[in-house]
């Protein structure tokens, strides 16, 4: 009986733990894929929680997303994604353009008419991962009789065999075959695999039985990106219009959606990946016809073009046309203004010593970029480097229109101390404020650029705190404590602005997208944290005068300090605050913008710094002041008093001393001699 009992709980229990499991498997399913030729091939469907099973839009979808949806169906990698055009009124999801990869469920949103299925292929048998690119990482298999994913050892995969994984994964040839650089093999170590370097897939290649191998000695592969990259119809290679060969076909390339415009700051990829510098300027020229889309959000996080490509060729008018500047670059800086400079000559790149760039040689260094003026020149802000040193000193008189034409006194064999490769920061050539509300901390957001101030537009509300503090931050501002989307009557012109680009760079100019300004009603409107201004302090009304630290009160006077700050908001409230042996601590009311705070029969327990903070409410916020300067009282008697009572006194009293005893000296030599006298 007891073991019926015992047999009963376990046979309950076992059935709990499983139905908990499907339960839990179940609810982390929301992609899959239907009506391909396996589970890992098909148009790809989602559902988030209790909704039903609806397909997923091929609009703003690209490779690398792709490949997020792969591995968790725990499919490998993506191989390839199509769209088939639908223009139904079937129910769908819309990815936003500006996804988080690593938040890919929170990226959808229900959309009510489906223009285009998406079908999406993956690698059911080889993947690699930890890579920094869908084509890079540790190459790990899965047989057909293991569903497990298995390392491979280092010394049992040729390059015949990396052939055969980087075809089969679309994408370029091995460019390099490493042990170890993506982490070491967590998973068990398959076969020895012998290839030929035809076969379609590695599965189908000749391997022996299975192996071990040391820690750390798991391949790791990276293929090159299969996408090739030229610009054509321009003066030289480094300009003209951008042409990418994608599936062996020659094609132009389209300048985005209209969410996802490209901008400066990924046209500079290009031109990097062209060896070409740096991106001077990005504008768009006619030439209809179908052309490839490279998503200029996804470049923002990775330089490999087969990361970014979207789906299938798109019609458009418009063609990218790029100039790129092949004779002189910032690298490693926070925007396309910014970092260590290099110099390319006899076709290779070279930095360039702290003390062979002065400041003339740097303004022509950003004039040459379309930068502004030179902000800040030092060396070793930007990293070493692994460039050679450029061998020439410039001698720049400043007007030059590139650096190459400067004059240069050769150096030959010079080397740069460690921390002196030169490194500068250019001013961005285009303006970012806040304009409509009395503090310049606050307002909407204007931008200038080609010239023109013009509002940025937020129409489908993509501006947060992150990108609102970025604002704030490049006009010392503080961070964002609100962020709004305005409207009013007026259809006037605005930038569309890459939000996820403002999140990366300090370059806002950058950011602006690539197209003629709309006409918009809404805008964004930024306040910033550091609304107020820095109050003044000041002393009025007191016995006191000035020295070299501060001023000087007397003992047990009355005075009064004056705190005022420049005229913005109504109201508010002044504290001043003291730092001394009995610290103050008041409160009052602003007038005026000012308050004077009379402080009576001062000790010398009230030497000290005092300052000022201001606060104030507005935008529904209390927002506090930084505080004022500090200034220093020291309590005591005045200069003439402690001239009279240090010199005068004491001089007094040594004369009187004297006077008394040379009188008391002669009145007794009289008494005596009295006495001597009388009978």
């Amino acid at each position: 009986m007891e073991l019926t009992c015992v047999l009963v709980f376990l046979c309950m229990s076992i059935q709990g733990l499983l139905s908990e499991n499907n339960s839990t498997s179940t609810e982390s399913v929301h992609f899959r894929l239907v009506g391909g030729v396996s589970r890992c091939h098909g148009d790809l469907e989602m559902k988030q929680q209790d909704e039903t099973w609806k397909p997923v839009e091929g609009d703003n979808f690209y490779r690398k997303l792709g490949n997020r949806v792969c591995a968790e169906l725990d499919c490998g990698s993506a191989v390839s994604l199509r769209t088939r055009q639908s223009f139904s009124n079937t129910d769908g999801w819309l990815i936003s353009s500006d996804c988080d990869e690593s938040e890919l469920r929170n990226c959808f949103t229900s959309h009510t008419r489906l223009q285009s299925s998406l079908e999406l292929n993956c690698s059911d048998s080889v993947r690699l991962v930890h890579g920094s690119s869908v084509c890079s990482g540790r190459l790990e298999v899965r047989s057909k009789q293991s569903r497990s994913w298995s390392s491979v050892c280092e010394g049992h995969l040729d390059l015949r065999g990396a052939q055969v994984v980087c075809r089969e994964l679309g994408c370029g040839a091995p460019g390099l075959l490493q042990g170890a650089l993506s982490g070491a093999a967590g998973a068990p170590v398959v076969q020895t695999f012998t290839c030929e370097g035809h076969e379609s897939a590695l599965l189908d290649c000749g391997s022996s039985g299975a192996q071990t191998c040391s820690s750390g000695t798991a391949v790791d592969l990276t293929c090159t990106d299969p996408d090739d990259v030229r610009l054509v119809g321009g003066f030289s290679r480094c300009n003209g219009e951008v042409q990418i060969k994608h599936h062996g076909e020659w094609r132009h390339m389209g300048h985005g959606t209209y969410y996802d415009r490209w901008t400066l700051k990924t046209a500079d990829v290009i031109c990097r990946r062209l060896d070409c510098g740096s991106a001077v300027s990005v504008t768009t020229s006619h030439s209809y016809g179908l052309k490839w889309v490279i998503s200029s959000i996804c470049l923002l996080s990775t330089s490999a073009l087969t990361d970014c490509e979207r789906t299938d060729p798109h019609p458009s008018v418009y063609t990218l046309f790029l100039n790129c500047l092949d004779s002189v670059r910032l690298v490693h800086g926070s925007s396309r203004c910014s970092g260590r400079l290099e110099v390319r000559s006899n076709q290779s790149w070279s930095s360039v010593c702290e003390e062979d760039l002065d400041l003339n040689g740097a303004q022509v260094v950003c004039r040459e970029l379309d930068c502004g003026a030179p902000g800040l020149l030092q060396g070793g802000l930007y990293g070493e480097g692994e460039a050679p040193v450029w061998t020439s000193e410039l001698q720049c008189e400043g007007n030059e229109s590139v650096v190459l034409d400067c004059r240069r006194s050769s150096s030959a064999g010079k080397t740069c101390s460690p921390g002196t490769a030169a490194g500068l920061t250019c001013s961005d050539p285009g303006g970012v404020r806040l304009v409509g509300q009395p503090s310049r901390c606050a307002g909407t957001v204007e931008i200038q650029h080609q010239g023109h101030w013009r509002p940025v537009e937020d129409y489908y509300k993509r501006w947060d705190l992150e990108s609102g503090s970025a604002v704030c931050q490049y006009l010392d501002c503080g961070s964002a404590v609100s962020v709004n989307r305005t409207d009013d009557s007026s259809d006037r012109p605005v930038w569309r602005v890459s939000v996820p680009c403002v999140k990366l760079t300090s370059g806002l100019r950058d950011c602006v997208g690539l197209s003629s300004p709309s006409n918009h009603s809404s805008a964004v409107a930024v306040v910033c944290s550091d609304l107020l201004p820095q109050p003044n302090i000041s002393l009025s009304d007191g016995v006191f005068e000035v020295y070299q630290q501060g001023f000087r009160v007397l003992v047990f006077s009355d005075f009064t300090v004056t705190c005022s700050v420049r005229p913005q908001y109504p109201g508010g409230s002044f504290r001043l605050i003291s730092d001394t042996e009995k610290p103050l601590n008041l409160t009052l009311p602003a007038v005026n913008h000012s308050a004077h705070f009379l402080l009576s029969s001062m000790g010398y327990a009230h030497r000290g710094n005092y300052t000022c903070v201001y606060h104030v409410d507005v935008y529904n916020r209390s927002f506090t002041s930084s505080q004022s300067p500090a200034l220093y009282l020291t309590v005591g008697d005045l200069v003439t008093n402690l001239i009279i009572r240090v010199v005068v006194v004491p001089f007094l009293l040594i004369t009187g001393t004297i006077c008394l005893f040379f009188y008391c000296r002669a009145s007794g030599g009289r008494s005596r001699l009295k006495a001597r006298n009388t009978p």
